[in-house]
């Protein structure tokens, strides 16, 4: 008979352990068949990296729609806030440079 040693009361959780709610945020990008970029397609929690991918595998390509996985840790992701938009953006009016408004475009060359 082998006998086994209980953990210490004190004994930190696993990941795997942690409960659901407690599990970090992760976002999901898959590339498609056919594209070259990945999209976001949505997010889920999970206890680390490797379930990340299983899951969004499971959730997001169960049609086989799917070549590649990404799962990035939402806390990693740096963002601008929407509510920043026009200081954000600003710099970028002063640049006209930037936009093709200088240049004469034939009728042939047709919609671009």
């Amino acid at each position: 008979m082998s006998s086994v040693n209980p953990a210490p009361y004190d004994a930190p959780e696993t990941e795997a352990a942690r409960p659901r709610d407690e599990w970090p945020l992760w976002e999901i990008f898959i590339r498609g068949q056919h594209g070259l970029n990945h999209r976001h397609v949505g997010s889920l929690h999970a206890a680390d990296a490797e379930m990340a991918v299983k899951n969004a595998r499971d959730v997001y390509t169960r049609r086989n729609e799917g070549v590649s996985i990404w799962a990035v840790e939402a806390r990693h992701i740096a963002a601008s806030s929407p509510s920043d938009k026009g200081p954000f953006y600003e710099p970028a009016q002063s640049k006209v440079y930037r936009h093709p408004t200088f240049f004469d475009i034939p009728d042939e060359a047709g919609h671009m």
